[in-house]
């Protein structure tokens, strides 16, 4: 405390401050983050990540994008839906099944087995403004870099519709004319996401409060531009349409 009020007097204290909250942000963040993807007890390897989640309700519950989440499992391999908790060597396996999703805003929100995890807090139903202070954590590039989460920090550039604007009218597919009918407003970031940090948790820098999952990022050239040539702009779901995907299911939170 003392040493924060020095900082104030010498004009120090903003840099450091929003410093020293994201650090113990992070910490406490990161029990909460988990991957998403695929146990095949026959198979080499053995696990599939796929994307990252988080957990949610009384820690038993966890939130990520729709996409992330397996379409099929070969019941010849014993193929399960799982959820990897912890990091590195001494990650776990959960076994999971889904529970509800929502395709028109990419979420899907899964059930675990086992013993409650700690549960991130919640925003609300309104956005925050543009310009504040930001962090996600998830697994980028995780089938490569492994199970080792990862912090990236930014602002909210932007609130925007859905839509991306494309410069040829053969880019327009189908899935774009039915956002076209009805468009939502979602967080833009000028922070990176990268292939695995889908279903990330958006979360306030100060105090870990989540306020999106990540969903995209605006892709310039190709799929494979995303890591060569990332673009710097990410997109993230707002929370209200997770809030709604747990009161639809009676899943307090």
């Amino acid at each position: 405390m003392v040493l924060k009020i020095l900082l104030v007097l010498f004009g120090l204290c903003t840099h450091f401050c929003v410093y020293a909250d994201l650090v113990t942000t992070v910490k406490n963040i990161k029990s909460s983050v988990v991957g998403i993807g695929v146990y095949t007890p026959t198979g080499r390897p053995k696990n599939k990540l796929n994307g990252s989640g988080f957990v949610v309700g009384n820690g038993k519950y966890v939130a990520t994008n729709y996409h992330v989440v397996p379409e099929e499992l070969d019941q010849s391999l014993l193929q399960q839906l799982a959820v990897f908790v912890g990091s590195g060597k001494n990650a776990l396996v959960r076994k999971a099944r889904l529970v509800d999703a929502s395709q028109k805003y990419d979420l899907a929100l899964l059930a675990i087995e086992g013993a409650a995890l700690p549960a991130v807090q919640l925003g609300n139903n309104d956005f925050i403004a543009e310009g504040s202070e930001v962090a996600f954590t998830g697994f980028p590039i995780g089938a490569v870099l492994g199970l080792y989460p990862v912090t990236h920090r930014g602002i909210i550039a932007s609130i925007t519709p859905t839509i991306t604007p494309v410069t040829d009218a053969r880019q327009i597919n189908i899935a774009m004319l039915k956002r076209l009918r009805d468009p939502y407003l979602v967080y833009q970031l000028d922070a990176t996401a990268y292939p695995g940090n889908s279903g990330s948790a958006l979360y306030r820098r100060d105090n870990g409060e989540v306020i999106g999952v990540i969903n995209k990022v605006f892709v310039q050239q190709s799929k494979e531009g995303v890591i060569s040539n990332p673009s710097g702009i990410t997109y993230a779901i707002p929370i209200k349409h997770v809030l709604e995907l747990l009161a639809k299911n009676d899943i307090a939170y």
